[in-house]
């Protein structure tokens, strides 16, 4: 009578080395894979959740600003970098403003263009879809000149006064860098243009630097005008 060995052990299994080696291998992946996209995900989270330096403007209108204010009515100004992407949203949620202000409300976007760059430089996608929303103009702001008289160091940051000039409302209008929807800001300047009351009247502002020249927002050197 032949004997055969088993090949179980009683209650396990017995994995050949290099099917172990490979399931070790495959069980570290998996693991570095998953920190990885961890690591990543908690820092995206916590660069959209970072707000920029919020501005802290005078109590009243710059006297020196070229900016004319409406009479009778509320001004608002919102200072962009033609270039950061994270202003599209505070881009569409002023339209959204805009069209709740129901007329009793003039807008201004002062687009930054920085001394010696190339014509037309500011001209981008932002200033267009400014340009669209009834009440709102967009303006060149030549090498920053009206948002230091505002205060702003920061893309998006929008400041509203009253008729008598002044400040009402200074801070960001979206929820987070780059995202569009119902937030603080914009429901306060509504509920301040619509009833004159709001119960807040600060919040954070998110996107790019305005002056940063190492931002993601400038563009190379060679786009500069060398002329």
């Amino acid at each position: 009578m032949k004997l055969f060995k088993s090949a179980r052990v009683t209650g396990t299994e017995t994995l050949s080395p290099p099917f172990a080696k490979r399931r070790l291998v495959i069980l570290s992946s998996i693991t570095l894979w998953l920190l990885v996209v961890g690591i990543g995900l908690s820092v995206l989270f916590s660069y959209e959740n970072t707000p920029g330096v919020a501005a802290h403007p005078a109590a009243s209108w710059p006297v020196d600003s070229q900016i004319q204010r409406a009479p009778g009515r509320a001004t608002l100004v919102m200072l962009v970098h033609p270039h950061c992407p994270c202003s599209r949203a505070s881009i569409g949620e002023l339209a959204l403003l805009m069209a709740q202000s129901q007329g009793r409300l003039t807008a201004y976007v002062l687009f930054l263009k920085p001394a010696g760059f190339s014509n037309n430089w500011e001209k981008t996608d932002l200033w267009h879809s400014a340009a669209g929303i009834p009440g709102v103009q967009p303006i060149v702001d030549y090498d920053g000149v009206e948002a230091r008289r505002f205060h702003a160091t920061t893309s998006g940051q929008t400041v509203l006064y009253d008729a008598e000039g002044r400040i009402l409302f200074s801070g960001g209008i979206t929820l987070a860098r780059g995202h569009a929807g119902d937030n603080a800001g914009r429901s306060a300047i509504v509920s301040l243009v619509n009833a004159k009351i709001a119960e807040q009247t600060e919040t954070p502002v998110f996107g790019c630097p305005l002056f940063d020249d190492n931002s993601e927002c400038r563009k190379p050197n060679h786009e500069r005008n060398e002329n």
